[in-house]
């Protein structure tokens, strides 16, 4: 899959003209049994292009848990302006070491037996930096292997990129203990003083940015609370660049994702972004002003029965995306246009009724096209995706899960 060649002739934002872009995947598809999930080539190339422009020349780094392709991610990587992984799991970090040698675990891991495979693995050990926030974590390893019974062990502090207001608390993830310059020093200063660590990077996750759309009822509210939080954050990394510098020689400083490149890139105290969704373009990225990524994964099930005139169901739709439990997190049926879930049902774990306009035309047999509100979390569901181009299937793609493999 090259992901650098030119798309094709009619692919020149297709997915902007829904009477032609999902009807020409349900004739793509019409051999396969659903569920089916596709890929589609041109789609992809585009919001891989679209992030590096976005990004502004600052490399990015390829959050994998948004991913779950290898193919997606051996394509991605050999575009220039993309470099190493953003893993989620130690296990999968230790898989994918295997054939990439950068890669950055994005959270702390306690996974015992995955540990004891990088301790006592020269090549994993030197490809992999481990997330951490605590002394407990440098503990925990030590526990697995003294340090002059192991490999060098590469660590990178997370630290909480949150924002916290005085009249509205704490605004973003909660992820690590470590906020300030003064907290990041005295903690590096702890790692760079024991025995068999190297610290290597910091990152920090913007996400009441990056993971929050700004274009909803909301909007005004959210743009406020970004702005200031922008400010504040752009003060406070620098800070903790300037104290770091004085500790250790760091690879990386990491930060952003998919939501927030611009800024990301704009802050001289970042050498890298991470980004991932914006490959595959989850729904959620509706919901934002500056960039809107192509649809270029889907899945589609099938109508198996009509319980009413005005409702049809079909056979799957339960694939929720982690978050709150809130409508968007549910996946959107897209076409045919104008359906809805039911309120009081929602997308189910079998089966999924479907109501709106459209609903009284569809019969048994007939395709609906979904997209998840994410991007990594379908895979989880399918073995693998096809990869279409125009109105052909083109290749196979095989998901983790179609590897054999489930992390999280």
């Amino acid at each position: 899959m090259d992901l650098t060649a030119p798309p094709t002739s009619s692919a020149d934002r297709a997915w902007e003209q829904p009477a032609y872009w999902w009807p020409r995947l349900t004739e793509a598809t019409a051999h396969l049994p659903a569920p089916v999930g596709i890929i589609d080539l041109d789609a992809l190339r585009h919001n891989a292009m679209d992030l590096l422009v976005r990004a502004g020349g600052i490399p990015i780094r390829v959050a994998s848990k948004s991913v779950r392709v290898r193919a997606v991610l051996d394509a991605v990587l050999q575009i220039p302006g993309y470099h190493g992984i953003l893993s989620y799991a130690l296990a999968e970090a230790l898989w994918l070491s295997e054939t990439y040698d950068d890669i950055v675990l994005g959270y702390p891991t306690v996974d015992r037996a995955s540990l004891e495979r990088l301790v006592h693995d020269e090549q994993a050990a030197s490809r992999i930096t481990l997330m951490v926030d605590d002394v407990a974590h440098l503990d925990f390893i030590d526990s697995i292997a003294a340090p002059g019974e192991r490999e060098m062990i590469r660590v990178a502090i997370d630290a909480d990129a949150s924002w916290r207001s005085a009249a509205l608390g704490h605004i973003g993830v909660r992820r690590s203990p470590l906020f300030t310059a003064g907290d990041i020093a005295r903690f590096a200063r702890v790692v760079t003083s024991r025995p068999g660590f190297r610290l290597v990077g910091l990152q920090m996750y913007e996400a009441q940015i990056a993971g929050q759309g700004d274009n909803g009822s909301d909007a005004p509210v959210i743009r406020a609370m970004q702005a200031r939080s922008r400010a504040e954050l752009r003060t406070r990394r620098a800070e903790i660049a300037d104290v770091l510098t004085d500790i250790a020689s760091l690879e990386f400083l990491n930060g952003g994702g998919t939501g927030s490149l611009e800024f990301t890139a704009s802050d001289e105290s970042v050498t890298e972004a991470s980004a991932g969704s914006g490959l595959l373009g989850g729904h959620l990225f509706d919901g934002y002003r500056s960039f809107r990524p192509a649809p270029a994964s889907a899945f589609a099930f099938d109508v198996v029965r009509r319980p009413a005139s005005d409702i049809a169901t079909v056979l799957g739709g339960g694939w929720i995306a982690s978050g709150p439990p809130v409508a968007s997190r549910q996946p959107k049926a897209v076409w045919p246009e104008g359906l809805r879930t039911m309120p009081r049902e929602a997308a189910g774990e079998v089966q999924t009724p479907l109501q709106g306009r459209a609903a009284a035309g569809l019969a048994i047999g007939d395709r609906v096209w979904f997209r998840h509100s994410k991007s990594g979390e379908p895979a989880e569901h399918i073995d693998a995706y096809h990869l279409v181009s125009g109105t052909q299937i083109i290749d196979e793609l095989p998901t983790y899960r179609g590897e054999g493999k489930a992390f999280l």
